[in-house]
């Protein structure tokens, strides 16, 4: 193949793999969603595809064991040929067994993967390969590979679950209108997709003012399969959460924390933990509870990959003041509020100039009924997207 030919089907490939990691999306975390396809490299025909195998859930097998596993079903010969993978095949034992050496013993000429592998305890299995002879190469060429691979990466470098912001907005960019009524400024499709989203996250966060507001249960409601169901977690300094309201009754659907100081009434403690709800004091840094530290907390003590934050101004600006923010996912009504008075998305104070706004990059967008739905992430050293910016459309995972 020339560069040119090898480098579209490398793209293809990972792109094909990572639409099957998407898949695996809320049943395999804390482990990253992992896709692989195995294929022949035709001299001019692009690929032969002989299996396509992707992470199903916990302790289960790894895509490449997967794929190689389906090899073996369909009478294909894996030996001599190439395997695309989203992530650097891992190299340690763990609830299965290597999956660089699940290759080099099936006789896999060449392994190209998106995004290695950060992890300490999986790293090295790029070198394990070549040692064995195996041609192996990092390739940028999918960007929907490498998005979907970033989540994790994020995760293992910074202690934090991957956070996701997401409202519904007016054109004017208003979550409510001055009376504070939100209900509802997004069709049923919208708000459908929104629960598909809690539906597959490992937390829901929001603040207190949202909780005396709208009382609401940040349950995942109406959609066919609940992947993860969310810890629940209230940001609540004064502990003023109701101990009769929504949540504290609806522990037994899933756990309610509530973050709040230590200067909080003993009282209002004793009845939230008299109501199954959990308290977890945080730090204070400049008077605020120490938000960065307690979603530390959400990946170390509780295993979550990532977090949805359904909240006011208040918490949403908080948020983008630390950035925090790792993904932002709006849901824009055609609506007009024109009012002054309306309450923004956000009220923080991190930016006073255009040159110290915090830069997102658009991932994809998609029209739900009369509503559209926009997610961005937030673009760090330049962005999984720098050099790709002929990719159209949402990758894996956008369903905005």
């Amino acid at each position: 193949m020339t560069g040119y030919a090898e480098r579209a089907a490398d793209r293809a490939m990972l792109d094909l793999a990572a639409r099957a990691a998407y898949r695996g999306v809320g049943l395999v975390e804390p482990n990253p969603p992992v896709g692989c396809v195995i294929g022949r490299r035709l001299a001019r025909r692009g690929v032969e595809i002989l299996a396509i195998g992707h992470h199903r859930a916990v302790g289960g097998p790894h895509a490449e064991a997967e794929a190689l596993a389906l090899c073996r079903a369909r009478h294909a010969d894996p030996a001599g040929a190439s395997a695309w993978v989203t992530l650097e095949p891992c190299a340690h034992h763990g609830r299965t067994p290597p999956c660089a050496d699940a290759l080099i013993e099936a006789g896999v000429a060449e392994v190209v993967f998106a995004t290695q592998d950060p992890h300490p305890a999986g790293a090295g299995g790029a070198a394990r390969l070549r040692s064995a002879g195996v041609d192996v190469r990092r390739s940028d060429a999918s960007a929907w590979a490498l998005e979907l691979s970033a989540p994790f990466v994020h995760r293992v470098r910074t202690g934090r679950p991957w956070v996701i912001a997401k409202w519904a907005q007016t054109l004017d960019g208003r979550l409510a209108a001055r009376s504070g009524e939100s209900k509802w400024i997004t069709g049923p499709r919208a708000r459908l997709d929104a629960h598909r989203l809690r539906a597959r996250v490992g937390a829901v966060l929001t603040g207190i003012g949202t909780v005396l507001a709208d009382d609401p249960l940040l349950t995942a409601r109406g959609v066919p399969r609940v992947r993860r169901r969310a810890l629940r977690v209230v940001v609540d300094p004064e502990l003023r959460t109701p101990p009769d309201g929504r949540l504290a009754r609806s522990v037994t659907d899933g756990p309610v924390v509530v973050w709040s100081s230590a200067g909080a009434r003993a009282s209002a403690r004793r009845a939230l933990r008299d109501a199954g709800v959990e308290v977890v004091e945080l730090p204070e840094t400049s008077g605020r509870l120490d938000l960065e530290a307690g979603l530390v907390t959400l990946a170390r003590q509780r295993g979550v990959s990532d977090a949805l934050v359904e909240a006011g101004p208040g918490l949403l600006g908080e948020l983008a003041d630390l950035d925090l923010i790792d993904e932002a996912r709006a849901y824009i009504a055609p609506a007009v509020l024109a009012d002054a008075g309306a309450l923004p998305v956000m009220r923080g104070t991190r930016a006073r100039a255009l040159q110290e706004a915090a830069p997102f990059r658009l991932l994809g967008a998609r029209r739900l009924g009369p509503d559209l739905g926009v997610v961005w992430r937030r673009s760090r050293d330049g962005g999984a997207h720098a050099a790709h910016g002929d990719q159209k459309g949402s990758g894996p995972g956008v369903s905005a």
